[in-house]
């Protein structure tokens, strides 16, 4: 039931008069009153916190109409009750965050249907100002326009007089409806901006899973340690009829460790093994081109089949070499690892670059702008095309195809008070020692582990969801593929780069890790194959 009361102007402080209708306040719960909602109500309808009190205690404590049906104040309620849990879901952890938050949906709604509409005339009569306002959308509220009608007056609304003519005076002072479409325009606008920032990417995080017309993944986990714990006891069984790529992610052009270890390593073993050295800082279709370039390469000079591996952002480049340039590869790669790649985009990317994001009310999206295009020389576009929005489109642009053998890999990060202060080792530094020309290599250093952690433990804290500091463990299955979910906590970096603290010796390292995911790969192509000649026959 709307309730009605009547502004009057007295200079420029507004007082309250009864039995006169002017503002359309929607019923409230007892329970959703407090001090801080009652001053953005009392705000919006300038009216002082004390009146606005005294006009919702008698709707709360109105009783169900005669024909049995709910009360209004019970429907809000409700609808309040369900908004405030779905919002709140967000920020279980940040309390103040959660209680603003809930503050903030609940006071655009009751705003919200306080709004005029097209159609609705504002008219000015003496010193008084009456405004009608829509109808609420809970059923069982009455509008304005009904409850004035009920009284049996209709001059005030300037409605026709006994000639069947409206008022002059009247029509003379109506308000253009362009005035009230602009002003629930503008009102709409700042409540969406304010919502998409509350919820973030909280939407988008694992959209892949969500999407019934994607092929399912299959559990790799349990043959993926069975084979790491054969390749720590020297056990390997990676074929050499193949050439083995490592694509890098983003920012490897400045460091010199990344990847180096595990090629070193397979070197050892007298498999070919080769570093894509592509610009890492830029576009994803750019990376492919280069990536498609770098596998006819390798087949023509060696006719050999590619099996590639990509971190990061490396594999969502690989994959997307495989999607737009399928026709020409197919008979050249024999499977593809995407090792912690945001193949469904990242959360980290998303809240920095979209708009209305939190990036946006501290300008990280400059500050990355900044750093990319003009300190390391790459491309903005490089950490657009990781957020969710470019990653669906590109997906539906351009599917992975299905007869690729693939294997996912994702991990979590461990935010245990020993990592905040672990270093990583990513390049080294040449000193001269002597006048004969002599050096030394003097390891370079970084947080790098410390700074995943801090970024897991947000994503924790904002969305609930596991990563590995920059990649949500949902966004990292590729549908279709095998997909690899390890226990161990290992952040983003881990796979490129040592930390400076000693392994416990029953840990396997990040080579002996990439031999596992490719001998894993090697069978989910041969029993691909299998299953072709079967179905073939």
């Amino acid at each position: 039931m709307a309730y009605m009361v009547l502004l009057h102007r007295v200079g420029m402080c507004p007082v309250l008069v009864a039995d006169a209708p002017f503002f359309s306040i929607p019923a409230i719960p007892s329970a959703a009153l407090s001090p801080s909602l009652l001053l953005r109500c009392s705000m919006a309808a300038r009216l002082p916190p004390a009146n606005l009190l005294w006009i919702t205690t008698p709707i709360m404590r109105e009783s169900p109409s005669a024909q049995g049906e709910p009360s209004t104040s019970d429907a809000v309620g409700d609808n309040y009750s369900a908004a405030r849990v779905e919002d709140s879901q967000l920020f279980l952890s940040v309390p103040a965050l959660n209680q603003a938050a809930s503050y903030l949906a609940q006071t655009a709604s009751f705003l919200t249907q306080c709004l005029p509409v097209p159609g609705y005339v504002g008219l000015s009569e003496g010193d008084q100002e009456l405004v009608t306002l829509p109808p609420a959308p809970a059923a069982g509220r009455l509008s304005v326009q009904t409850s004035v009608e009920s009284t049996g007056t209709n001059s005030s609304l300037g409605q026709a007089d006994s000639g069947g003519n409206p008022s002059q005076e009247n029509a003379g002072q109506m308000v253009p409806s362009h005035v009230f479409q602009n002003g629930a325009s503008l009102f709409h606008g700042l409540v969406e901006r304010a919502r998409k920032t509350v919820r973030g990417s909280a939407d988008d995080i694992g959209w892949l899973q969500h999407d019934q017309s994607l092929p399912t993944t299959e559990d790799g986990t349990a043959r993926f340690l069975e084979i790491l714990d054969s390749v720590r006891k020297n056990e390997h069984k990676l074929p050499d009829s193949v050439v083995y790529l490592l694509v890098p992610g983003l920012f490897s052009n400045h460091g010199p460790l990344y990847f180096v270890k595990t090629k070193a390593y397979f070197s050892k073993m007298g498999l070919a093994c080769h570093i894509a050295k592509i610009h890492s800082e830029s576009s994803v279709s750019k990376n492919a081109r280069e990536i498609k370039e770098y596998i006819e390469e390798i087949y023509w000079g060696s006719r050999k089949r590619v099996l590639l591996l990509g971190h990061s952002k490396g594999g969502v480049d690989a994959a997307a070499a495989f999607s737009l340039y399928w026709p020409q590869l197919k008979d050249k790669v024999a499977g593809l690892v995407l090792a912690q790649s945001p193949y469904g985009g990242s959360p980290v990317a998303s809240d920095i670059l979209r708009e209305g994001q939190l990036g946006d009310y501290v300008r990280l999206r400059k500050i990355m702008e900044i750093l990319v295009s003009k300190v390391l020389k790459g491309d903005l576009q490089a950490l657009e095309d990781l957020t969710y929005e470019r990653r669906k489109e590109f997906l539906r642009q351009h599917p992975l195809p299905q007869d690729v053998p693939i294997v996912s890999f994702h991990t979590e990060a461990s935010i245990t008070p020993s990592v905040l202060t672990a270093l990583s080792h990513v390049a080294h530094l040449e000193l001269p020692i002597a006048a004969d020309g002599s050096s030394t290599r003097i390891p370079v250093v970084m947080p790098l582990s410390a700074a995943m952690a801090a970024c897991s433990q947000l994503l924790v804290a904002r969305y609930g969801e596991k990563s590995d500091g920059l990649v949500a463990r949902k966004d990292a299955e590729v549908p279709g593929s095998v997909v690899v979910r390890p226990e161990r906590k290992l952040d983003h970096a881990w796979m490129v780069y040592s930390s400076l603290k000693e392994e416990p010796g029953d840990q396997a390292d990040t080579s002996q890790v990439c031999e596992a995911l490719l001998t894993l790969l090697v069978e989910v192509a041969q029993k691909r194959r299998h299953q072709m000649a079967m179905k073939d026959e």
